[in-house]
C-alpha cells in the first residue's frame, strides 16, 4: 500500500507540471492582457502598459516568466500579486487574509477605542508568535499584544468559516453528503423495486437532476424559496447557517442524480450474479445480502465517478457561487478569466488540479477497501 502511494504521488508531481505549463501557455497565446484596457474598457496608453509590464515581469520571455512563477510557487508558495486587485496577492484572495490581524485589531479597538484606528503592528503577527509589537502610524511605539490561546483559536475558526477557499470546501462538503445520502439509497430502492412506480419515479427525478443546468436551477430555487416563500436568504454566506442550503442543492443535485442511476445500474448487475443467489438460498435475510454483499461490489463504478467530482464540489462550482455571491475561490476565477489576471487564474486552476490528483488517488485507494480482490501490488 505504502509503495503504491507514493508511486501515484511522484507520477502526479510531473502531471501538475504539464497542467501548469499548458495553462501558463494557453493564457499567453489568447489576444490581449491584463493591461490591455483599464477602468471602463478605455485603452491604456503604451507607456503605461509598458511601465506595468514591466513591474511584472510580463516583458521577459514566457520560459523566464514560467520559471520565476514556479520558483515562487514551490519555495515559498508564494501565487504571486494579482495583476487587476492592485495591493493585494493572490494568497490572500483565495486563502483570506491574517484573520489573527482582525483578531488583534479587534482588541486594539477595544483597548483603546477611537484611537486605534492609527495603529498597526510592526510586523504582521504569525499564530505561532506569542506576542505581537504595535506602533502607530508615525513610527512611535505602544507595546507589545499578547497572542492568547483564544485568539489563535479565533483566528482558525474565521479562516475555516470565511477564507474563500474553505467556503468553496464548506459548500462541496454538504453537497457530496446530499449526493451520497441521497442518490445510493435512491438508485438502491430503484433497483429492488425494478419496473415499478418507485422506479419510474426516482429515475424520472435523476433524470431532471441531469438535464436542468446548475445555473437554472439556482435561479428556480432562489424564485421559489427566496423571493416567493421567503425561507432562504438569496446571497452572502457566514451570517446564516440557511445561506448554504440553496447552493448545496444547485451544486448536488446533478451528482446526485448521477449516483442515483450508477447506482441502480450496478445494483441490478450485482442481485443478478450467482455469488446474491447463493446467498438468498442459504436463508440470509434481505437486508444482510442487499447491504453486505451487493452493496459493496455495486459502489465501485459510483466511487469512480466521486473523485473529479469531489474535487469539483471542494474546490467550488464557479457558476453556482457567482448565481448565490459566494466568496468562494470559483467566483475569483470568473473575474480573473473576464479580466485576464493570469496569476489568479493560475492559482485555481491549480488548486483544482491538486484537489483532482489527491481525490483520484483516494479513489485507488477505496478500491482496495471495497473489493479486497483488487490489489495495489
Amino acid at each position: 500500500m505504502q509503495r503504491f502511494i507514493l508511486r501515484r504521488i511522484l507520477w502526479n508531481i510531473p502531471v501538475l507540471i504539464l497542467i501548469s505549463v499548458v495553462t501558463f501557455g494557453m493564457m499567453q497565446l489568447v489576444p490581449g492582457g491584463p493591461f490591455t484596457a483599464g477602468g471602463g474598457g478605455r485603452p491604456i496608453p503604451p507607456e503605461i502598459r509598458a511601465n506595468m509590464e514591466a513591474k511584472y515581469g510580463l516583458d521577459k520571455p514566457i520560459w523566464q516568466q514560467y520559471l520565476n512563477y514556479m520558483g515562487r510557487l514551490i519555495f515559498h508558495f508564494d501565487f504571486g500579486p494579482s495583476l487587476r486587485n492592485p495591493g493585494r496577492t493572490v494568497n490572500a484572495m483565495l486563502f483570506g487574509g491574517n484573520f489573527l490581524v482582525d483578531v488583534l485589531r479587534e482588541q486594539l479597538k477595544a483597548t483603546f477605542g477611537t484611537e486605534a484606528s492609527s495603529m498597526t503592528f510592526a510586523e504582521s503577527p504569525s499564530i505561532f508568535d506569542s506576542s505581537a509589537l504595535v506602533v502607530k502610524t508615525n513610527g512611535e511605539v505602544v507595546g507589545y499584544i499578547a497572542i492568547t490561546g483564544s485568539d489563535r483559536l479565533e483566528a482558525i475558526r474565521r479562516f475555516l468559516s470565511l477564507a474563500p477557499i474553505m467556503v468553496s470546501a464548506q459548500v462541496g462538503l454538504v453537497s457530496i453528503g446530499l449526493a451520497l445520502f441521497v442518490g445510493i439509497p435512491l438508485g438502491i430502492v430503484s433497483a429492488l423495486k425494478q419496473n415499478s412506480w418507485v422506479d419510474y419515479s426516482a429515475m424520472f427525478v435523476s433524470m431532471l437532476g441531469v438535464s436542468i443546468p446548475n445555473f437554472l436551477l439556482g435561479i428556480g430555487l432562489i424564485l421559489v424559496f427566496a423571493l416567493w416563500l421567503g425561507w432562504l436568504p438569496t446571497y452572502g454566506w457566514g451570517e446564516d447557517w440557511k445561506q448554504v442550503i440553496m447552493p448545496a442543492i444547485t451544486l448536488g443535485t446533478g451528482g446526485m442524480a448521477i449516483i442515483a442511476r450508477l447506482t441502480r445500474a450496478s445494483m441490478l448487475e450485482v442481485i443478478r450474479a450467482d455469488y446474491i443467489r447463493t446467498a438468498r438460498a442459504k436463508g440470509l435475510a434481505e437486508r444482510i445480502v442487499i447491504v453486505r454483499h451487493a452493496l459493496k461490489n455495486s459502489l465501485i463504478p459510483v466511487v469512480t465517478v466521486m473523485g473529479p467530482m469531489m474535487a469539483g464540489w471542494l474546490t467550488g462550482s464557479f457558476l453556482v457561487e457567482w448565481v448565490f455571491s459566494i466568496g468562494g475561490i470559483g467566483k475569483f476565477f470568473v473575474s480573473a478569466v473576464t479580466n485576464r489576471d493570469y496569476t489568479l487564474i493560475m492559482g485555481t486552476i491549480l488548486i483544482y488540479s491538486v484537489a483532482l490528483v489527491v481525490f483520484n488517488l483516494l479513489v485507488d485507494i477505496a478500491y482496495g477497501f471495497i473489493d479486497p480482490r483488487i490489489r495495489f501490488e
